[in-house]
């Protein structure tokens, strides 16, 4: 493969940095920053759900200009904020899979999808700052079970929705699609250790919480303040043995680039039924990717930081802590992944879409959700991995439906309804699951 001198841009910066070359792919054939190419690409060159996505840029500014013009109107806010976080996360995924095309295979997908779940990211963060209360809802100022909602809700939106509108898209356009038993059975078997190491404190406390005393009552007495501290270190080391276990699995992909997963990736890329429009599309040049990532980080934590604040005021007009946490800001926060992920399904690219679906679920098990808890630590803040047995039982059989799914290495539309369908299902009895300042199942309290 050979570049001319003047068009050069890409190839000698990123040779020198990571010493590779730039595939056709991820080429844009100039260099520098150019705004008016630089707009012409973010429209054209996202997909066709995310062209009718950046119609949504109008929301951004209005939501910040609502933020500080009508600090009285919360929910107005929260909802445009929310809307707003849409074609922001769309930029980002767009920008993250331009910098990806420019990368190896197997490197380009783990960084294209470590870019989307920077979103996830930020917003645990500003929410494990703004927690405050250790008891009571989120109108209380305790942010902890939306955390904990947000973690499962991230994942069940991966493997539910995301995979299951992944199979309906693709089995529209194919009666039958194909994927590889390498990718599915990976990913399957790290969901299970994933969701193992997770649900152990849960498990822990569930097994323990009726030998616990309410108070002290001799020093030889298991009391619920001892199960909690317990619960808490639990979490904290769990959470340091997944994020090594994150570090294990990145390092065994970047390790694979010349082996089955490349070759894998490499021959779905070569069965894309657009990938000739594709190739002829007009693309970033590495420049213009960091300007947009820039952009696109930016804007993505001011308006979660509008979204936050507003939390109290959503839950006080009747939206369910739970709900909260594992619908509404699992969706926002992966839109830009899932339309990705059903554009490639919707090409004959399910190896590229099951990454895209599987791939952000496991990032969340081991790397997001204990990042969250070991701020938490260092902050002083008590985030752990105690779950609702709720949330515990639906992560479990999600695991299990998806594994089944799977087995075979085949998808059609009709699997594609029922995974969407049971994700609709959960959405429901998620809306009707009082807030911790109600009831709960697996805590300190339980105020009826």
């Amino acid at each position: 493969m050979s570049y001319s001198n003047n068009h050069s841009e890409t190839q000698p910066l990123l040779h020198r940095v990571i010493g590779v070359e730039v595939p056709q792919e991820g080429e844009s054939g100039r260099s520098g920053f150019s705004p008016a190419l630089f707009l012409d690409v973010s429209w054209r060159s996202s997909s066709t759900a995310g062209k009718w996505v950046n119609l949504l840029w109008v929301f951004v500014p209005v939501a910040i200009i609502l933020h500080y013009a009508l600090p009285g109107a919360p929910l107005t806010i929260f909802a445009f904020s929310y809307i707003a976080m849409v074609p922001v996360a769309n930029l980002l995924g767009f920008a993250g899979q331009e910098f990806a095309r420019k990368m190896p295979k197997v490197s380009g997908i783990l960084i294209e999808t470590a870019f989307g779940s920077i979103v996830e990211i930020i917003l645990f963060l500003i929410l494990i700052s703004k927690h405050k209360a250790p008891h009571g809802s989120s109108e209380h100022g305790n942010l902890i079970p939306v955390i904990q909602a947000a973690i499962l809700g991230s994942i069940l939106t991966n493997l539910l929705l995301c995979l299951g509108a992944c199979f309906f898209v693709g089995g529209l356009r194919q009666s039958t699609q194909r994927f590889h038993a390498a990718i599915s059975e990976v990913g399957n078997g790290l969901l299970c250790i994933a969701g193992f190491g997770l649900l152990i404190p849960s498990a822990y406390y569930s097994a323990l919480k009726s030998s616990a005393v309410e108070g002290p009552h001799g020093h030889a007495k298991f009391t619920e303040e001892i199960l909690q501290r317990n619960v808490l270190k639990i979490s904290q080391v769990c959470s340091i043995l997944l994020i090594l276990a994150f570090g294990i699995y990145i390092f065994f992909n970047a390790r694979s680039q010349h082996s089955i997963f490349d070759e894998v990736l490499e021959r779905d890329e070569h069965h894309d039924l657009d990938r000739e429009n594709d190739l002829n599309k007009p693309k970033f040049t590495f420049t213009e990717c960091l300007v947009a990532l820039v952009i696109a980080l930016t804007l993505v934590t001011l308006l979660a930081v509008f979204l936050v604040e507003r939390i109290e005021d959503v839950v006080e007009a009747g939206v369910p802590d739970q709900f909260l946490g594992l619908i509404l800001l699992p969706l926002v926060e992966k839109a830009a992944e899932h339309l990705t992920a059903v554009d490639e399904a919707w090409d004959g690219q399910m190896n590229f879409a099951l990454f895209h679906c599987i791939g952000p679920s496991i990032q969340t098990a081991l790397f997001n959700a204990p990042l969250v808890v070991i701020v938490g630590w260092i902050m002083g803040k008590d985030m752990d991995l105690n779950f609702e047995i709720f949330m515990i039982v639906l992560l479990v059989l999600s695991i299990v439906v998806v594994g089944n799914f799977l087995r075979d290495g085949e998808s059609n539309y009709l699997e594609g309804a029922l995974l969407m369908i049971i994700y609709v299902i959960v959405a429901v009895a998620a809306w009707y699951y009082p807030n911790p300042d109600v009831a709960t199942s697996n805590g300190a309290e339980l105020a009826l």
